[in-house]
């Protein structure tokens, strides 16, 4: 069994978008610049967004952080994002999902400039992404390619078993996972909540992908020897022996699958890293006009 080293990886790519960035300042440029736009006060999304200020600094980039309280108007939101996508200054913005009930999160994301949208999620990326065309991926999609490209795992001729079918991680890998590249070329089964036979499905994957958000769902009794597994799943549990008062679980029932895989994520430690370093990358890429020149 190898362990795919999240930590790892995303360090690497750091270290080339780092030098990346002082080249640029060396030649007279202006390091990218990414907002984020924070509404009330979740602890998880506190804590994403802070990962993401930190790591603009680790890099170079310059950060801006915009809150709001959970009762801003959908309107004063709007406001900003036409404010931000305006601005000459700022390469690339987020607004950290999720938003409060009162606002629409498809109206917010539609009226982000998808040339600046570094999440991903506009539908105009989607649908570029779709079609196989130069765009920005959403960043979670994206750091599970980068893990499979940095381990050499093939994929090609593979049955990819996907579980959870949501816009951010489960229905673009699925996409992702059988584009005519690699890592590519798979066989892909989406499953969900509703789908009949999963354990049968899932012991016929060569990878699985679990991105459902249920602690341990992923049991040794649904994965074949040899398979790969890559855990998207992040969920906070109450601890009583962490200083935090909680600890993260993943998707897979890490201790009895892993001794089964050829290759599979911890968690934490595996696709979490991979996702804010993405991020970076969508926003080096931005600033950079490598894609929407």
């Amino acid at each position: 069994m190898q362990l795919i080293d999240g930590k790892a990886v995303a360090a690497h790519i750091k270290a080339e978008i780092a030098a990346n960035v002082q080249q640029l300042v060396r030649d007279g440029g202006r390091p990218p610049c990414l907002a984020a736009v924070l509404v009330g006060h979740d602890g998880a999304s506190e804590t994403y967004v802070a990962g993401k200020v930190r790591t603009c600094a680790e890099l170079g980039f310059r950060s801006s952080l915009i809150r709001f309280d959970s009762n801003v108007s959908e309107s004063e939101l709007l406001e900003c994002i036409d404010r931000l996508n305006n601005d000459g200054g700022i390469d690339g913005f987020i607004v950290q999902l999720p938003l409060p009930k009162h606002i629409s999160e498809a109206k917010i994301l539609e009226a982000i400039d998808y040339r600046k949208d570094v999440d991903g999620f506009h539908p105009v990326n989607i649908g570029r992404m779709a079609a196989g065309l130069p765009c920005f991926l959403p960043a979670t999609p994206a750091g599970v390619l980068e893990l499979l490209t940095y381990y050499n795992i093939e994929t090609s001729g593979k049955h990819c078993v996907v579980i959870g079918r949501s816009r951010i991680v489960g229905k673009p890998i699925a996409m992702l996972m059988m584009q005519k590249a690699y890592p590519g070329d798979c066989t892909v089964t989406v499953c969900h909540s509703r789908s009949n036979n999963l354990r049968e499905m899932c012991l016929s994957a060569d990878i699985i992908i679990v991105a459902l958000g249920v602690p341990h769902f992923l049991k040794d009794d649904m994965v074949k020897p040899g398979a790969v597994v890559i855990d998207v799943g992040l969920t906070r549990l109450p601890s009583s022996v962490t200083a935090t008062g909680y600890k993260l679980a993943g998707d897979v029932d890490f201790s009895r699958v892993a001794p089964l895989c050829s290759y599979i994520t911890p968690v934490p430690g595996g696709v979490g890293p991979m996702t804010i370093v993405s991020l970076m990358k969508n926003t080096w890429k931005a600033a950079a006009r490598t894609i929407y020149p």
